[in-house]
């Protein structure tokens, strides 16, 4: 189910190889594929109700780093019990970091890295009624319609709760301001246990698209403990 959300939105080559190498190019650019196709569409063909649909995490990631035409890069990040304030996670970018190269050949095992958050909240958390998330995020040189953020979550192949947030228009070369406050669906005593006893098999799926076209893909797992 999606749960009702408050938000307030702040809009600030060709190459010749010998014979005997073709076969491992033909080889790596199949495999380079395979990797951002879904049910044997491309991923340019992912839209906002594919993974809406979808009921349990990907096992890879539905587009490449190169989807980000619009150079959208989050800046400031931050996860807050709504009713007392407390501060659960908050990840700032380096103000000096540049932002990466979207290369769409990345090893698998990096890429996993460079894409996957790992958080750790307290058992406490898993008992909150409401919580608030911050964002601030910057786009590139192009302006971003329809901004839209879908996120669904998962323990192990179970679909326990998802969001869809629309973050409206972007203007170029902006940086913008997102709050959202939001009711986390209430689990039983059992599904909680479960995911405390189970690290990191609490995961989620944020997918990312402008105009309807999916620009980004990343995961999340996370643990609860004291």
């Amino acid at each position: 189910t999606t749960d009702a959300v408050r938000f307030v939105l702040n809009v600030g080559t060709t190459c010749a190889l010998p014979l005997h190498e073709r076969p491992s190019l033909v080889h790596s650019l199949t495999a380079l594929l395979s990797r951002f196709t879904m049910g044997g569409r491309s991923w340019q063909d992912i839209t906002p109700e594919t993974v809406l649909e979808l009921d349990g995490p990907t096992t890879r990631f539905l587009c490449p780093l190169s989807a980000n035409e619009y150079g959208i890069d989050f800046i400031d990040f931050e996860v807050k019990d709504a009713d007392s304030m407390r501060s659960l996670f908050r990840v700032q970018k380096d103000p000096d970091a540049q932002m990466p190269p979207m290369m769409e050949d990345l090893d698998p095992a990096l890429e996993n890295v460079v894409r996957t958050i790992k958080y750790s909240f307290p058992l406490e958390f898993l008992r909150y009624k409401t919580v608030r998330t911050s964002l601030v995020f910057s786009v590139g040189p192009q302006e971003v319609p329809n901004f839209r953020m879908i996120e669904r979550h998962y323990f192990r192949d179970t679909l326990i709760r998802s969001y869809d947030f629309t973050f409206g228009f972007c203007i170029p070369n902006s940086v913008n301001s997102w709050e959202a406050i939001y009711p986390v669906p209430e689990l039983s005593e059992d599904r909680m246990q479960q995911m405390i006893a189970n690290e990191y098999e609490t995961t989620s799926d944020s997918f990312y698209f402008v105009d309807n076209k999916l620009v980004m893909h990343n995961k999340a797992a996370y643990k609860y403990a004291d």
